[in-house]
């Protein structure tokens, strides 16, 4: 059984800068609609739809959480970039505060991870550039407050399924030719929180959503002792993604 030992965090830069534009457009629109004589409902009556429909686009930042088979300190190190993200939604609605949300879509993420084993001399050997394309595809439960005026601060959460499209999961080479290869399909749960603004001709969302992944995406090396892969027990994805939805 593995023991965790290294949990690399995601970009902490990134990730206060999301939580900052959320919070403050949260909090601008709530001291709006609570200190303000203005009582006019935009869309009053776009809730009460049955199904809805809309698209969306985003930010993300992912990284990886490695456990190890044995004891080590910081075996492999991960460094994220901000990645894009673009999708559509349909929305069930199932009574004045739940919702039932499919969101398929795209997401295009990079994390460069470098091995720091002693027997590495060059970054060739030491660097490797991960790019992948995930095709998502999650499933959500969405829990409202009641609507205040113009905007509704909500939680969703719920699992969802990754198809990597980069994965090289087939690929006969390793990293001893240099590639590192990934499962094609992940499962994850998706934890996060927005609020839905009523605009007079739309409705805007912006939202922060954490996306965990459940299963080992490691495919390890022919060699079980590789210095790339023979002491991981376990690879998985974590990402946060901030995106503007439109219905």
């Amino acid at each position: 059984m593995g023991h965790p030992r290294y949990i690399k965090p995601l970009n902490s830069f990134f990730l206060r800068i999301l939580s900052i534009l959320v919070i403050s457009l949260s909090c601008s629109v709530a001291s709006a609609q609570l200190f303000s004589k203005e009582r006019l409902k935009n869309r009053e009556n776009f809730d009460k739809q049955r199904w809805t429909f809309g698209f969306y686009m985003g930010l993300n930042s992912y990284d990886y959480k490695f456990d190890y088979n044995e004891l080590v300190d910081d075996e492999i190190v991960v460094e994220s970039s901000p990645g894009f993200n673009v999708g559509v939604l349909a929305d069930l609605r199932l009574n004045e505060y739940l919702n039932l949300r499919f969101e398929p879509g795209v997401a295009f993420v990079r994390r460069d991870l470098t091995f720091t084993d002693d027997s590495f001399t060059t970054p060739a050997q030491s660097l490797r550039e991960v790019s992948s394309t995930y095709v998502q595809l999650p499933l959500l439960l969405k829990v409202s407050t009641k609507r205040l005026n113009n905007w509704k601060p909500f939680v969703v959460g719920g699992f969802s399924y990754s198809h990597n499209l980069s994965s090289n999961e087939d690929n006969p080479d390793d990293n001893n030719a240099g590639q590192f290869r990934q499962k094609t399909g992940v499962l994850n749960y998706e934890l996060g929180l927005g609020v839905d603004i009523y605009l007079p001709y739309f409705k805007f969302t912006p939202s922060l959503r954490g996306v965990f992944a459940i299963n080992d995406e490691l495919v390890r090396d022919v060699n079980p002792d590789s210095p790339y892969t023979g002491n991981v027990d376990s690879m998985l994805s974590r990402g946060i993604f901030l995106n503007f939805t439109f219905q």
